[in-house]
């Protein structure tokens, strides 16, 4: 499967400024080469397995490259160009082959592993028996697929200039009919073997075939959708996540970013907190569903009280509501210099702080971080609770600290911008803000709030 030193090339679509965390996961994961990306795309080469692939975090479709090549520049004679545009993009068949029979091999490693999977349902000697069976009979039924004609259909997008004179459906029609032509394939827009998807713009043309059924963004563990799952788990890997840490999310809706964090580090308690109860409700549906009952606590709080001591938190990882996909009772921008200061709070010395932040409140945090207002309360109490507790000790101590009729909100600027990450999330833009607790030298004033 593969050329001949066992790597493919593959690439990957990514969300507006997903392509550096891609890039950087293909490399660790993977240990791909070749490696190198353009706006939405990442393309790489690599030996591992399709199951191995399947594992990658921040992309959003998996394909088989046939081709990546330079822009087509095109004549204003219609015919001329529709001849272009067919050579340019079919070229040589044997690469057409070349890459059906590798696409073939790679559906039936993904036959093999889904009856894999089946089998764990049954007795060990059906399973075992049913499997043989399968792999014999996918891997026969698909492998002829190198040597037949495929029905096919294509997906055709295009901008720039290319795109003032063919619009993508007139693209589509005249590239499919140079494939059955120069290729003998037979189109079926309905229920077609493959789909070939080309994108066309003023800097590149890219040809390829998608390997899965569904986008490597959607995730069988999640049963209600909220945060994009490719921005949740960039904003995971930012920080440090250590097996007996304890990581907070104090808005987290239905707990997406906790389900990503969850999947890459099983050991560490995670808690998640909420005031409105069917976001909880949800959230608690997601747990269920990704089986992490016992590692993810959810309790009802507002996010300006954080029921935990202070400096009993590694990590606090936090989508701020932005107000458009969900309603938020909470008006952001007057709240938010109160949330920021009890996430602090909390955070242990030498933690992370991670927020996604809209554009608004993105500016609004860097001015309150370097405001003279927060460094006029600075100083506080580090009461060690001992941030590697269990989940249980953890349950406890915010039942007994939520029955205090007052709260501390310690007042500090301790927060050490480390990096700023833009990102899309498709009707707009947000920051993800990366920062370091730093080690505090002074006591002050504490003030003391009467909820």
């Amino acid at each position: 499967m593969g050329e001949a030193e066992g790597a493919v090339r593959f690439y990957c679509t990514a969300g507006g400024g997903m392509e550096a965390f891609l890039l950087k996961e293909v490399k660790h994961k993977l240990g791909a080469t070749e490696v190198e990306d353009i706006p939405g795309r990442v393309f790489f080469r690599t030996r591992s397995s399709l199951h191995e692939i399947m594992q990658l975090k921040s992309a959003e479709r998996l394909f088989l490259l046939l081709r990546k090549a330079p822009p087509l520049s095109l004549p204003k004679n219609p015919a001329k160009a529709v001849s272009i545009i067919q050579q340019s993009i079919v070229g040589s068949p044997d690469v057409w082959s070349h890459a059906l029979c590798t696409w073939s091999a790679f559906q039936a490693e993904l036959k093999v592993s889904e009856g894999r999977g089946q089998k764990r349902k049954r007795d060990e000697e059906e399973k075992e028996e049913e499997n043989r069976r399968n792999e014999i009979v996918e891997s026969g039924q698909l492998g002829g697929l190198c040597q037949d004609h495929p029905t096919f259909r294509v997906s055709c997008r295009c901008s720039g200039a290319i795109a003032r004179y063919y619009n993508s459906q007139n693209l589509s029609r005249i590239i499919g009919a140079a494939i059955s032509r120069e290729l003998g394939w037979k189109a079926d827009l309905r229920q077609p073997t493959v789909e070939v998807n080309v994108h066309l713009n003023d800097d590149h043309c890219v040809f390829g075939i998608p390997l899965l059924r569904h986008p490597l963004a959607s995730r069988s563990y999640i049963k209600h959708t909220g945060l994009r799952s490719t921005i949740a788990w960039a904003m995971t890997s930012l920080c440090p996540l250590q097996e007996t840490s304890v990581i907070l999310d104090p808005m987290c809706g239905v707990g997406t970013i906790l389900l990503e964090a969850a999947q890459e580090c099983p050991n560490a308690v995670f808690i998640g907190m909420d005031s409105e109860v069917d976001q909880l409700q949800k959230a608690a549906e997601n747990v269920d569903c990704a089986c992490l009952g016992s590692r993810i606590l959810l309790v009802k709080s507002s996010c300006m009280a954080i029921p935990l001591q202070a400096g009993s938190v590694d990590t606090v990882l936090c989508d701020v509501p932005f107000g458009r996909k969900f309603s938020c009772s909470t008006d952001m921008t007057t709240a938010l210099p109160q949330i920021l200061t009890e996430m602090e709070r909390v955070l242990r010395e030498g933690g992370s702080l991670i927020l996604l932040l809209s554009l608004q409140l993105s500016a609004q945090i860097n001015k309150i971080i370097k405001s003279n207002k927060l460094n006029s309360h600075s100083g506080a109490a580090n009461h060690d609770v001992g941030s590697h507790d269990s989940a249980h000790t953890m349950k406890t101590q915010i039942s007994e600290t939520s029955q205090h009729n007052q709260t501390k909100i310690l007042k500090f600027s301790s927060l050490h911008l480390q990096n700023k990450h833009k990102v899309s999330l498709g009707t707009t833009d947000a920051i993800i803000h990366t920062y370091i607790k730093a080690h505090i030298q002074t006591e002050t004033h504490i003030t003391m709030l009467n909820l």
